[in-house]
């Protein structure tokens, strides 16, 4: 895919945000403001979406024939951004840049656009829809909802307490799905995709950290080091598959982090990913290639980038400053930042409609935002 010129100018300018990051202050946060540019494009993106109702993917069990409705009645709150989970994650992408930029020229259009979707009306039909439907986006927009919350939860804005009590049934509808999950669930799905359990939990337990719910937090940590602490030689290689948006590897990596004290994750990653160069080479991990951006599922090569990139970044903040393997991290991670970056265009709505979210969970470093 060849870049526009505008779009290569903003990639630069963030590349230089993020590289401002990769120094001893592991919390230190990269800063999109630099390049206003972005947070409006990717704004933009999210509001161009999240109220467009078609195309939709609905991934709906129909119980009878009153199940046969259109997304703005299945779904009145996330009915846009194309399918139920992209929604969720368009409207986190609003709050968080409006959160950071408050004067950033689409702020009003941000909370107005909130302000339609968080309704408690509305609310309370999707609650109804996930109680009636208990494994309904289980756990990636399950993850991405309480992403969404714990977002609202950090930002001091009289807007965003009143959208937090709106949202208070549906988040405790999730919680309750992944409390009565995650003790029968007796192993970890390591895909690319959406069914990933690494991401969900690393999102989950994020929110869970925020929210200050610490029985939710302690069983996350239970499952999370019963299904990984003992993982070693991750098939590194192996990775992306064709349709890969997540990195089974990596993910994991990012969340082990999460649970581990410093020198134990530093132990554990040597011999769950022993290959990491101490050279600062990036020849080790090459950007997934995506030969048809209209492909909605070869496109997800253009999300696996994005992902990668906050994986490398956050595996990296949690190594000691002086560990070898830090340069060789931060390096792939820009090579992968790059590429994933200027991928993220609204010319076509198959990447169009999340491409953004991925994006702003890299440059506004929200991986770096939850406490330990």
């Amino acid at each position: 895919m060849i870049r526009q010129p505008r779009v290569a100018a903003i990639v630069a300018v963030v590349l230089v945000a993020l590289s401002a990051c990769g120094g001893d202050d592991d919390t230190q946060q990269a800063d999109p403001a630099q390049s206003p540019e972005a947070v409006v494009r990717f704004k933009q993106m999210a509001l161009d979406c999240v109220h467009r109702e078609y195309p939709n993917k609905i991934a709906h069990v129909m119980n009878d024939d009153d199940d046969a409705q259109p997304p703005r009645v299945l779904h009145p709150v996330f009915y846009g951004c194309f399918d139920w989970h992209s929604s969720v994650h368009g409207h986190w992408l609003l709050a968080r840049l409006t959160r950071l930029y408050p004067d950033n020229p689409l702020a009003d259009d941000a909370r107005e656009a909130l302000d339609e979707s968080f309704r408690k009306k509305a609310v309370a039909a999707e609650v109804r829809y996930l109680r009636n439907h208990r494994n309904f986006e289980r756990p990636y927009g399950s993850a991405w909802l309480l992403q969404l919350t714990a977002e609202l939860r950090e930002w001091d804005d009289e807007d965003a307490r009143r959208w937090l009590d709106i949202l208070a049934p549906l988040e405790e509808a999730v919680v309750d799905q992944f409390e009565s999950w995650l003790p029968k669930l007796a192993y970890p799905i390591r895909l690319g995709t959406h069914n990933q359990t690494a991401f969900g939990f690393a999102l989950a337990l994020d929110w869970a950290r925020v929210a200050g719910n610490e029985p939710m937090e302690l069983l996350l940590r239970k499952k999370i080091l019963e299904f990984h602490e003992r993982d070693v030689d991750c098939p590194l290689s192996y990775e992306p598959s064709g349709e890969d948006f997540l990195s089974p590897c990596l993910m994991e990596a990012d969340l082990m982090r999460r649970v581990m004290s410093r020198e134990r994750f530093q132990r554990w990653l040597g011999e769950f990913l022993p290959g990491i160069p101490l050279d600062g080479s990036t020849d080790w991990l090459v950007p997934g290639v995506v030969h048809d951006p209209t492909d909605g599922k070869l496109v997800h090569l253009d999300g696996v980038n994005l992902s990668r990139a906050w994986n490398l970044e956050a595996i990296a903040s949690a190594l000691p400053v002086d560990d070898e393997r830090r340069l060789a991290l931060l390096a792939t991670a820009r090579v992968h930042a790059e590429s994933g970056l200027s991928a993220v265009s609204s010319e076509h709505y198959e990447g169009g409609h999340w491409l953004a979210s991925f994006a702003t969970y890299l440059i506004s470093q929200r991986w770096a935002a939850s406490p330990e």
